[in-house]
C-alpha cells in the first residue's frame, strides 16, 4: 500500500546523486549532462522544442556468443521534488513525440520503454519503484514493474553496490537535479538486475525524414596543421554512433558540439552539428590519446575537422 506523503525533496535527490555518480570521471559526466540540458534549452528557444526528447539509456546484452545481440532503450519520467508519487496513482501516458520516435527503434529491432516512478517512502530515494510500458508499437501496452523479465539479458548474480561514490554535485543547478536523478535511478534499477553494456542517449531529435539519436559534447577546438581546427570524440561515443548507422532504416545520428571559450567559465562560443555520415567521411584515420573518459581511464580520441561541421541553427534543423 502506498504512503500518502510519497515524495522526494531536492536534498534527498542530491544526496543520492552524490553517492551514485562515479567520482573518477574528472567531472566529465556532470559537464556532459549540463551540455545536454543547455542543448534542449537552445533547441526549444529556436522553435524546435517539440522535436527533441529528454535523455535515456540504451543497453545491450552481454555473454559469449550473445554480446550485443539484443538491445533495448528506456526513458524515465522526470520526478518533480515534493510531489506525491503514490504507488496506486494513475500512471501518465508517454509523451507523444517520444512514442513516435521510438517507433523507429522498434522497426530496427530495438525495444523501447517509458518508465514512470512510484515512491514508497518519503525522502528515501532507494524506495523509488519504476513501472514501464513499451513504446513504438501499434497497440497500447499496460504498465508493469520495471525491469521486467528479460530472457535475452543475463541476470546479475552478485549484488550491485551502486551507492559507493562520493561526488560533489553542487555545480549542477537545482532545476536540473530532478532529471539527473531520474536518469540515475532508472539506470540503477536495471543494472541491479541485469548484466549489460549500457550507455546514455543524450536526446532524440525527430526530423522531417529521419530520427536522430544525439551525442552532445562540450569542447574547445584543438589545432593540427594537417586538419586545421578540430573537435575530438572519444572512441566510446564514436562506436555508439557507428552502431546506430549499422542498424540503418530511418535511424541516423548527430554529433553536436557546444563550443566553449574555456572549461572554467563554460562560456558558449557556438553550437555545431554534423551527421554521422558526414563525420565518417572526414574523421581522421589516426586516433590520438585523449584525456580522461567518463570511466576515469585515458581514452583514445578520433578527430573531426571543425570546417566540416555546420552551425546548429533553425535552418539546419529544418533540413533534417
Amino acid at each position: 500500500m502506498g504512503i500518502k506523503m510519497s515524495s522526494l525533496s531536492l536534498r534527498a535527490m542530491k544526496q543520492f546523486l552524490g553517492k551514485s555518480i562515479n567520482n573518477k570521471n574528472n567531472n566529465n559526466k556532470l559537464n556532459g549532462f549540463l551540455a545536454e540540458v543547455d542543448l534542449r534549452r537552445y533547441i526549444t528557444a529556436i522553435g524546435y522544442g517539440d522535436n527533441i526528447s529528454p535523455g535515456g539509456w540504451i543497453a545491450r546484452s552481454e555473454g559469449e556468443g550473445t554480446f550485443g545481440h539484443n538491445t533495448i532503450a528506456f526513458f524515465p519520467e522526470i520526478l518533480i521534488p515534493k510531489t506525491k508519487y503514490k504507488d496506486d496513482r494513475e500512471l501518465p501516458p508517454p509523451p507523444h513525440a517520444l512514442h513516435t520516435v521510438c517507433a523507429t527503434f522498434h522497426q530496427i529491432g530495438i525495444k523501447s520503454y517509458y518508465c514512470v516512478p512510484s515512491i514508497i517512502e518519503k525522502d528515501v530515494p532507494t524506495s523509488v519503484k519504476w513501472h514501464h510500458k513499451q513504446l513504438g508499437v501499434p497497440h497500447d501496452t499496460p504498465y508493469t514493474d520495471f525491469p521486467p523479465q528479460f530472457e535475452c539479458f543475463n541476470q546479475r548474480k552478485i549484488s550491485y553496490n551502486h551507492l559507493r561514490y562520493s561526488q560533489v554535485v553542487a555545480k549542477i543547478p537545482s532545476t536540473n537535479i530532478p532529471e539527473l536523478f531520474a536518469q540515475e535511478s532508472v539506470r540503477i534499477a536495471f543494472a541491479r538486475n541485469y548484466l549489460c553494456e549500457i550507455s546514455d542517449i543524450d536526446s532524440l531529435f525527430w526530423g522531417q525524414r529521419y530520427t536522430y539519436p544525439i551525442e552532445v559534447k562540450e569542447k574547445t577546438p584543438a589545432w593540427d596543421p594537417r586538419l586545421g581546427y578540430y573537435f575530438g570524440l572519444d572512441i566510446h561515443p564514436f562506436a555508439k554512433l557507428a552502431f546506430y548507422a549499422a542498424r540503418k532504416g530511418n535511424l541516423h545520428s548527430l554529433f553536436i558540439v557546444r563550443e566553449i571559450a574555456n572549461e572554467e567559465s563554460r562560456e558558449l562560443v557556438k553550437w555545431w552539428a554534423i551527421t554521422f555520415e558526414q563525420l565518417a567521411q572526414f574523421v581522421s584515420w589516426n586516433p590520438v590519446s585523449g584525456g580522461k573518459s567518463m570511466t576515469g581511464r585515458t581514452s583514445s580520441t578520433v578527430r573531426i575537422p571543425r570546417a566540416e561541421f555546420s552551425e546548429l541553427d533553425a535552418s539546419y534543423l529544418k533540413s533534417l
